[in-house]
C-alpha cells in the first residue's frame, strides 16, 4: 500500500516535534536546570562546552559510520539516542543532589541529543530518495512550532513546580519518540535500492575538503554565527533577568523566536525557487548579527522580543537553506557527512561560546559578553560572503 505525501510528512513532523520538545527542555532550559542545582555561570559554560565538544567530534564519526556498509543506520542511531536520553533523564531524577553525577549525565544527554540532530535531517533525505514524499521544510517548521509551544508552557510551569518538571517532560517525550521511530520504516519494496545506495563509496576527509571548498570555508562562518546564537540561547535567562524578567519571560521569548520559524521553514521551497541556498545562507548570517547587536543596546524586555523576532531571518532561514545546500551541491555518498559537518560547525560555535561566555559574564558583565558575540558574528558574515560568492561549491575529482 502506497503512503501519500501527507502521511509521510505527518509521520516525519511528529518525529521532529518530539525531538524539539525535548530539545527545548534539555537545551533551552539547560542554564535554568543547572543554576537551580547550584552550578555557577562558569560551571554551566564548562559543562555545555564539554558536551558540545563531544558532540562535534561524534557527529562526523557517526555520519561516517552510517555511510559505510554495516548495521548502523540513520533510523537505528535515532532509536539508540532516544533510549539513552530517556535513561539519562530518569537517572537525573534519582541523583538530584549529587553535582558530579548531574554534571556527567546532563553533559551526556545534551551531547547525545545534539549528535543525532543531523541524523534526523539525513533520515528525511534518505527516505525521500527511496520514495517517501516528505515536505522537509514544513516538517522542520512544525518541529520549531513544537519547541515554541513547549517553551511558552514550560517557562511558567517551571516557576511554579520547579526544574524537575523538565525531566518528567523529557521522559514522556522520549517514550513517544521511541514509538514513532520504531514504526517509521522505508516505503515497501525500496529496501534493496536503499541498501545499494547505502553501500556506495564515500569521500575521505582530505578529499572532501578539496572537493567542496566553498562549503568548508562556510563552516568557519557557521561557527561564528552560532557563537553568537548560542551565547544568547544558553545565557538567555541571565540576559532576561538583567532586563527585569524571569522564567516566564524566558518561555515567552523562546516561544516567539521558535514560532516565527514555522512560516519560513514551511515556505522554504517557494523561497528557494527565487533565491539560491548560498544567498540565503549569507542573508541569514547578517540576520544573526542584527539579532545580537540589538541586545547590546537593549534596556527592557521589549528590545529582547524585537531581537528574538530576527529569528525569522536568521535561524529559520539558515537551517533549511543549509540542508538544501548540502543536498543540491554534494554527491549522494557525501550527504550524510555534509549534514553532520554543518551540525558540527553549529556545535563548535556553541563550544567556543560556552568556554568564553560564562567567564566573561562572571568577570566583565553582560555588555562585554554581548559585544564579544557581536564582533565574532560580524567576522562570520564576511567569511560567509567570501565562501558563498567567491569560491567554487563543488570541484570534480580526477578519477584514476
Amino acid at each position: 500500500m502506497k503512503t501519500g505525501k501527507a502521511a509521510w510528512t505527518i509521520k516525519y513532523s511528529l518525529l521532529n516535534s518530539t525531538y524539539f520538545i525535548a530539545f527545548c527542555t534539555i537545551h533551552a532550559y539547560a542554564a535554568v536546570f543547572l543554576l537551580a542545582h547550584g552550578f555557577t555561570n562558569t560551571q554551566v559554560g564548562i559543562l555545555l562546552a564539554l558536551a558540545n565538544i563531544s558532540s562535534a567530534v561524534c557527529q562526523p564519526l557517526v555520519a561516517a559510520l552510517i555511510d559505510k556498509p554495516g548495521p548502523v543506520t540513520n533510523r537505528g542511531f535515532i532509536i539508540f539516542s532516544v533510549l539513552a536520553i530517556m535513561a539519562g533523564s530518569g537517572l537525573l531524577m534519582l541523583v538530584n543532589e549529587n553535582k558530579v553525577i548531574i554534571f556527567i549525565v546532563y553533559a551526556l544527554i545534551y551531547m547525545i541529543q545534539f549528535t543525532y540532530q543531523p541524523v534526523m535531517t539525513a533520515l528525511c533525505f534518505e527516505y525521500q530518495k527511496v520514495g517517501a514524499d516528505i515536505m522537509y521544510g514544513l516538517a522542520r517548521g512544525l518541529g520549531s512550532a513544537s519547541f515554541a509551544v513547549t517553551s511558552a508552557i514550560i517557562g511558567k510551569a517551571v516557576e511554579t513546580r520547579g526544574v524537575e518538571l523538565l525531566l518528567h517532560v523529557n521522559i514522556v517525550t522520549m517514550v513517544l519518540s521511541a514509538a514513532l521511530i520504531f514504526f517509521f520504516r522505508k516505503p515497501e519494496g525500496q529496501a534493496e535500492q536503499a541498501e545499494e545506495k547505502h553501500t556506495s563509496g564515500n569521500t575521505g576527509f582530505s578529499a572532501f575538503v578539496k572537493k567542496y571548498p566553498a562549503y568548508m570555508l562556510f563552516l568557519l562562518g557557521t561557527i561564528c554565527f552560532f557563537f553568537a546564537h548560542n551565547m544568547i540561547n544558553d545565557f538567555m535567562i541571565q540576559i532576561i533577568r538583567n532586563l527585569g524578567g524571569g522564567e516566564a519571560q524566558l518561555g515567552y521569548a523562546n516561544f516567539l523566536q521558535a514560532i516565527l520559524e514555522l512560516p519560513v521553514m514551511a515556505l522554504i521551497g517557494i523561497v528557494l525557487k527565487k533565491f539560491a541556498p548560498q544567498k540565503l545562507l549569507v542573508f541569514s548570517g547578517a540576520a544573526f548579527f542584527v539579532k545580537i547587536l540589538i541586545l547590546v543596546f537593549a534596556a527592557n524586555m521589549a528590545m529582547m522580543y524585537i531581537s528574538q523576532s530576527f529569528q525569522l531571518f536568521a535561524y529559520a532561514v539558515f537551517i533549511p537553506a543549509a540542508a538544501y545546500y548540502v543536498s543540491n551541491t554534494m554527491e549522494e555518498a557525501d550527504q550524510v557527512k555534509g549534514q553532520a559537518f554543518i551540525t558540527s560547525a553549529i556545535t563548535m560555535g556553541g563550544v567556543f561560546s560556552n568556554l568564553l561566555s560564562g567567564v566573561i559574564l562572571d568577570h566583565l558583565g553582560m555588555k562585554s559578553m554581548l559585544l564579544t558575540g557581536t564582533a565574532v558574528c560580524a567576522v562570520g558574515v564576511v567569511i560567509a560572503f567570501v565562501a558563498m560568492a567567491k569560491l567554487p561549491h563543488y570541484r570534480k575529482q580526477n578519477v584514476g
